[in-house]
């Protein structure tokens, strides 16, 4: 094969110049513009052999010179020509773009045409209003998954959360027990959890109050730093008196539940002593019998064998705990103006229902009076409506009491708490540069002896150990008067939380028993119009005699204005 006739470039050599060239050479590689170049054969013959010019022509004529593109025409697009033999000695051929088949991991839209439709695919070409409008193919079935449905926990519950025990705690059966000078109250305390920690998943127990008093103490003693619930207050005149009762009652219960939703509270010992014991009394003692051990009652920090307290007047330091207590001073100050005003409506309403109480009996003694029996009917009916009104006013302030009422007097309790966690906080500030006093003074006298020299080595010995105890008590006092602290910042969040929640509950509450109040008195008066209104209609026509009995037979259960229209029939008969 003559080396000649092709060239990688694509170029056509002329007919002519393969004839006039001689067999037993081989044209050599161009050395013009580098446009060109042509193969050689394996017999290389000398390189003085005469290379004949007239074949460069014949090569530009093949490109034209009108393309736009260029000589090496459009990017990307196949040559024409072939390659050379791979059996021939020639240099590598420059690299050219070849048409491969790009494999993605969408399919080309004439393959997804052929398959089945996804209803959920959206194509950004127009093809999708070409798609044949026939039935739709059902979507390939996706492969086997857990659901999402079935699922162990809420998931809008953390693992942590639905890990903790739940309590639901419940005080009632008030009833008196006791001869007149023990005479007390005493609730039926059951409880339903789910913890581990108790014997069984429900009982019930008896207390008192001053069981509930000693429940907050100890837990207070028990956890510095932490707002304990506190129980109502004690009251010495009409802790009889049945609203006083509910009202102790509900506040009670409320107090339980929030220390047996508290993450550290619940799981107190003194709370399950407080719960579940039987011999509650006898435990009681039992423990107090233990706790007087020297070092332990005196708390956490008769534990460290510090003195707490100062005379000296304590300066808030961190400027968060200096502006939660302004707060807190703001905050109780409020709430104790609202109970204020709170009470003081409450007494308004029990004397409007004293008022429709009074107002009812001088319109039942006038009706008993009138000659006229078609006064004395809606006289006597219209008295009857103001007994009604009476009973809807006690009502409505029993609930103000017992859902805003208390709700206030509640978060004034827990100011006191916090003010109380804020006082033991400042107990360990005390403990906590007590100790540091205490140990520069055992450092003091350590130095005096080294620079006595050996003859108090004996003393030395016994003062480094002091020195090292006194280093103990004054990092242990630092740590829990920082843990304090941190539990103290936290419990305050927590404060916030609850009380935005319990506020909202609260007036959504009253608003709610109020609305109501007031619909049931227009329901009353309307339907007390309209009754006057139909025996007015009545009296206007003339009603025949009925013979054997009254006109108007009254069924049982009506009301004065039922009686006083029997009474106009027959007087107009």
């Amino acid at each position: 094969m003559d080396p000649l006739e092709e060239s990688p470039w694509g170029d056509s050599a002329a007919t002519s110049q393969s004839a006039q060239a001689p067999t037993t050479t081989s044209a050599e590689p161009s050395q013009d513009d580098g446009n060109s170049s042509a193969p050689a054969t394996s017999a290389r013959p000398s390189r003085t052999a005469p290379r004949r010019l007239v074949a460069q022509p014949t090569r530009l004529e093949a490109v034209d010179d009108d393309d736009p593109l260029g000589p090496l025409g459009p990017l990307g697009g196949a040559t024409t020509d072939s390659s050379p033999e791979p059996n021939q000695d020639a240099p590598p051929a420059p690299p050219q773009k070849e048409d491969m088949v790009i494999r993605t991991t969408m399919p080309p839209r004439q393959a997804r045409r052929m398959g089945p439709a996804d209803p959920h695919r959206i194509d950004d070409d127009d093809d999708q209003f070409n798609l044949p409008t026939g039935p739709r193919e059902p979507p390939p079935v996706p492969p086997a998954q857990p659901s999402p449905v079935r699922t162990t926990t809420n998931p809008g519950v953390s693992i942590e959360q639905a890990s903790k025990p739940t309590f639901h705690i419940t005080v009632g059966d008030p009833h008196k027990v006791g001869d007149f000078t023990s005479s007390h109250v005493q609730y039926a305390v059951r409880t339903k959890t789910t913890s581990k920690a108790y014997k069984e998943s429900e009982f019930e127990v008896k207390r008192r109050y001053r069981d509930f008093l000693w429940l907050y103490n100890t837990l207070h003693g028990n956890n510095p730093g932490i707002v304990v619930p506190p129980p109502p207050e004690k009251q010495a005149v009409g802790r009889f008196d049945t609203n006083f009762v509910e009202s102790r009652r509900a506040a009670l219960e409320k107090m339980l539940n929030k220390i047996a939703a508290h993450p550290t509270l619940q799981h107190d010992a003194d709370l399950k002593i407080f719960l579940e014991s039987e011999s509650f009394n006898v435990d009681v003692k039992h423990k107090e019998r233990r706790d007087r051990n020297p070092g332990e009652s005196k708390g956490v920090f008769g534990s460290l064998g510090l003195n707490v307290g100062g005379g000296s007047k304590f300066v808030e330091q961190d400027d968060w705990f200096h502006d939660r207590r302004i707060y807190l001073d703001a905050l109780e100050n409020q709430l104790k103006a609202l109970l204020k005003t709170m009470e003081s409506m409450v007494t308004q309403r029990k004397a409007m229902a004293e008022a429709a109480n009074d107002f009812s009996a001088s319109l039942h003694a006038l009706s008993t009076v009138e000659l006229s029996p078609s006064l004395s009917g809606p006289l006597d009916a219209l008295s009857e409506l103001q007994l009604t009104i009476r009973d809807v006013y006690d009502r409505q302030a029993q609930q103000d009491v017992l859902t805003f009422g208390i709700i206030i007097e509640e978060y004034i309790r827990l100011i006191g708490s916090v003010k109380q966690a804020f006082s033991q906080r400042q107990k360990a500030f005390y403990s906590w540069h007590a100790a540091e006093l205490e140990l520069q003074k055992k450092k003091s006298t350590q130095e005096k002896l080294l620079r006595q020299g050996k003859s108090q080595q004996d003393r030395l010995h016994q003062m480094g150990a002091e020195v090292a105890e006194a280093e103990r008590k004054c990092h242990h006092a630092r740590v829990l008067f920082e843990e304090m602290g941190r539990l103290m910042r936290a419990e305050l969040d927590r404060f916030e939380k609850e009380k935005v929640e319990d506020f909202k509950s609260g007036v959504e509450t009253f608003l709610e028993s109020a609305v109501e109040a007031q619909k049931e008195l227009i329901e009353k008066w309307e339907t007390f119009l309209m009754q006057l209104d139909a025996e007015d209609d009545e009296s206007a026509f003339y009603r025949p005699p009925v013979i054997g009995g009254s006109s108007n037979p009254k069924p049982p259960g009506h009301t004065a204005i039922d009686r006083a229209r029997a009474t106009i029939n027959d007087d107009s008969d």
